[in-house]
């Protein structure tokens, strides 16, 4: 059953149990937390797209968005003294945009919660643990640094999300990652990623520096 919610576009990709810091500081989405700050703390959370090209979408536009996204929810806030917001989100169920809205002062999005199958994952389940544990051996010798990796569990929907937020993967990677059907699908396009780019790290000798290495992830 399609249901409507606040939509916050994003040059970024907010995957499940993944951390959200956000500085609310447009009138748009200051209107947006006013909203929802009268709200019980349950219901508190929006919908975050990643944006496909340019900066602002309005509902004509949702062609430059992306079609899945993640619920956020509102884990902490503070209010500023000029208006403005910081934010602590995490996200949470996945989703599929069917239509914009944008009849109210921030965008608002006709949306389809997505299933989350396991599928046929027992076996990728220790590849990927070796291949992410190699890529990021890589990292931490690129770096001179010592990495201490994540839990990884054994679940194959948490490990496949804690992989997808604890690498160095681009906004179209990322987005890949989300998109996904199910566990077992998303741990295969998981297992070529990390081999992949560990050979890259292995061979070029270099890593991105505008990105941290180690990302907070809840299971909960």
């Amino acid at each position: 059953m399609a249901e409507l919610i606040p939509l916050f576009p994003l040059g970024t990709v907010l995957l499940p149990g993944a951390p959200l810091p956000l500085y609310i500081f447009e009138e748009r989405y200051r209107r947006l937390v006013a909203d929802l700050l009268e709200l019980p703390p349950a219901e508190r959370h929006f919908g975050v797209v990643a944006i496909q090209a340019g900066r602002e979408v309005g509902a004509d536009g949702v062609k430059a968005l992306h079609e899945v996204g993640c619920l956020a929810q509102i884990a902490a806030m503070q209010a500023n003294p000029d208006g403005t917001y910081q934010l602590e989100a995490i996200g949470s169920r996945r989703f599929r945009l069917l239509d914009v809205d944008d009849a109210a002062a921030y965008l608002r999005g006709e949306v389809e919660w997505l299933p989350e199958p396991a599928g046929d994952a027992a076996d990728l389940v220790p590849i990927v643990k070796e291949r992410y544990t190699r890529y990021r051996d890589e990292l931490a010798r690129l770096r001179e640094t010592t990495i201490e990796p994540p839990d990884l569990p054994d679940d194959p929907r948490l490990l496949s999300y804690v992989v997808a937020a604890t690498v160095l993967a681009d906004l179209r990677d990322r987005q890949s990652f989300l998109e996904q059907y199910d566990a077992a699908s998303r741990l295969a396009v998981e297992s070529r990623w990390l081999h992949r780019e560990a050979t890259l790290l292995r061979l070029i000798h270099a890593v991105p520096a505008d990105r941290m290495l180690d990302i907070r992830f809840s299971t909960s």
